[in-house]
Formats: C-alpha cells, structure tokens, sequence
C-alpha cells in the first residue's frame, strides 16, 4: 500500500521543548481533524499540534495544508481518529465526502452511504501506511460515521466504535424507519473485526460517542441527535466497562447554553494537573469548530466553558480527535510537519 505523508526524522524541535524527555514522558498534544471548506476540498486529514505541552493553544501543521488523503470509498475523509496500541498507532475515518461529492445530501448518506471506516496505520506518526477500507456496519446499516476506538492492553486488540443508523433487514434500500446507535467490535489489526455489538442505544439517533477510561471507570460521551426539549443533546454519562450495562448519565445539553449546535466531542486529561477538558465542535455559526470546557470533577460531570481568550485553535477545525503524546514525539511531529510561517493560531 502507499505510503502517505512521510517527513524526514526529528532529534529536536522548537519552542516548548527543553531538556531530553524519557519515552514515557508526557508532552504535548496531536489533534488530527478534517477542515470545514465548502469552496475547496478540506475533507481530508489535517494535524493541529499543541503550542508546547499546553492544550488549549495550538497551532495547525505543514502549513496548513493536509497530511493524509484518500483514493479509496468516497475519496472524503471527515471525523479523523488516532489510537495508540502497543508500539504502533492506527488512525481512522469516516469514508464520506460531502463538498465535491456526489451531492446526495444527507438523508440519502444516512440511509445508503458508505459501511465502511477508512484506516491507515503507523509506528512513529509520520510515515503511515494507508488508506484501507474496512467493512464495519452490517447490511441493514445505511452508514458508519464517526469511527474511534480505544486499545485494551489486557486483551491486546482495539474496540473500534461507530454510528450506524440501522433499518429492518427487509427493508434491503432503508427506505423505512430506522435511528442511529453506536456500535462497536473488537479488532487487533483494523483489517478483520469479531462479532458487532450494540454500544449505545438510546431508541434514537445517537452518534459521535468518546471514551476516556480514567482509573478503572469509562467515560463515554455522545450526542443525542435531537433537538426537542427532552434531547440529552451532547451528555456525559459514566460506566464499570467499555460495553458493560450500568452507565449513569452525570451530565445533559453540556454547552447549550452557548451554542445550539454541538458535536464530535473529544476528551482529554491535562497531563500534569487533575484537569479534564472537553472540545466540542461547534457548527451554529460560521467560522464552525471547536469551542473548549473544562472541570476538575470528572466523575460528576460539572463542565464550565473555557474562556475564549484562553482557547487558541485556528477557525473551521473539525471533528477529529486528540492523541497525548509522550518522549520526543512532539518534536518529531513538529520537525516532520513546520506549522505556517505566520501565527495560525490569528486566523
């Protein structure tokens, strides 16, 4: 398979990064994102790295330009994921392109769009192999949006999660009713899954779940995609396992009192203070993209909006997903992949 996206190693890098750090050091932060750019073709990965170890300021790398594209499914790429395993990293995607597709509009993508997740693969993240598709929905799906996962040590494989819109098996062209759940299956190589389960399911359209697992208790996040008084909107709910029963919800309609449109939540610990931050991408208003909350109490769900002085993220940065980085992997991202000359961080 091609190689994509390949930079030339990295001993050191610029500002923010000191002394040598050990490889399990903690440091800085990897966004991988799509771009929303309806006059151009911005569907495709694009990296955002942290201004040094701090994980509210970021900067978009290789000049703003995108990393990562595809000449597989849909040719779209929206909804990036990266996870860790052990000693490689896999990165997936949404097989969808919306501007410069085929213009079918997103009904018709819900109910007859792509089942499959795009997946390219790493061991240092810079050169990747890739893409691939991997079949995920079963054929009474309409799509899979929205692909993450998170890596068990314990098992040694991966639970890749999705949103799958899912209609009666007689119902061959999903012309009928049918409502999103998140789905999810075990993988060890992103190239054959085991058996699909059912993650979430709230009797209707949910998508765009996240997990953190923080001292043995999951913590998942998702978007109820209703807009009716009684949504849950986007909420946090907590849970004993990745697909165990028991989850209680500590947190409903988080940031709507800000902004009605919400999505694609991504979640992510502060590396050196029991601080938890929660980017929610926002497309209300124009420019779209993330708009940041906080909380020092993660178990009970008190989320406060981080001031927008304080948040530092170029405009129209979409659904993706955060990788904490460790060792020299910061400088070797900054290195591979120089941000614009100019401040990115002033668009």
């Amino acid at each position: 398979m091609p190689t994509s996206g390949t930079g030339p190693a990295a001993t050191s890098g610029g500002g923010g990064a000191a002394a040598p750090r050990r490889p399990e050091d903690p440091f800085g932060y990897l966004l991988v994102h799509f771009v929303e750019d309806p006059d151009g073709y911005g569907e495709q990965v694009h990296l955002s790295l942290s201004d040094g170890d701090d994980p509210l300021s970021w900067v978009r790398l290789n000049g703003g330009r995108p990393v990562l594209r595809s000449d597989v499914g849909t040719t779209g790429i929206r909804d990036p994921f990266v996870v860790r395993g052990a000693g490689e990293f896999f990165l997936v995607a949404t097989d969808l392109r919306i501007y410069g597709g085929d213009d079918a509009g997103w009904d018709t993508w819900r109910r007859r769009g792509s089942r499959d997740v795009l997946v390219w693969r790493s061991e240092d993240l810079v050169g990747w192999i890739g893409p691939w598709t991997l079949t995920v929905a079963p054929p009474e799906a309409g799509m899979a949006w929205a692909p993450e996962a998170v890596f068990d040590p314990d098992r040694g494989e991966f639970l890749l999660f999705w949103s799958s819109a899912l209609f009666a098996p007689d119902d061959e062209e999903h012309r009928g009713d049918g409502y999103s759940r998140v789905l999810a299956a075990w993988t060890r190589d992103f190239r054959t899954l085991g058996p699909v389960q059912v993650m979430v399911d709230l009797g209707t359209d949910v998508i765009d779940t996240t997990v953190l697992v923080q001292d043995g208790v999951v913590h998942r996040v998702s978007k109820q995609e209703s807009f009716d008084e009684g949504s849950l909107r986007v909420h946090h709910e907590v849970g004993p396992g990745l697909l165990a029963d028991g989850f209680r919800t500590v947190a409903t309609r988080i940031g709507t009192d800000r902004y009605d449109r919400l999505e694609g939540p991504v979640l992510l610990k502060d590396h050196h203070e029991d601080v938890w931050y929660l980017f929610l991408d926002q497309y209300d208003r124009r420019p779209q993209g993330y708009v940041a909350l906080r909380t020092t109490d993660l178990a009970g769900g008190r989320w406060e909006h981080v001031p927008a002085d304080r948040f530092h993220l170029p405009p129209d940065t979409k659904h993706g997903g955060v990788l904490p980085l460790r060792g020299d992997e910061w400088d070797r991202l900054r290195a591979a992949y120089p941000a614009a000359e100019h401040d990115e961080r002033q668009a």
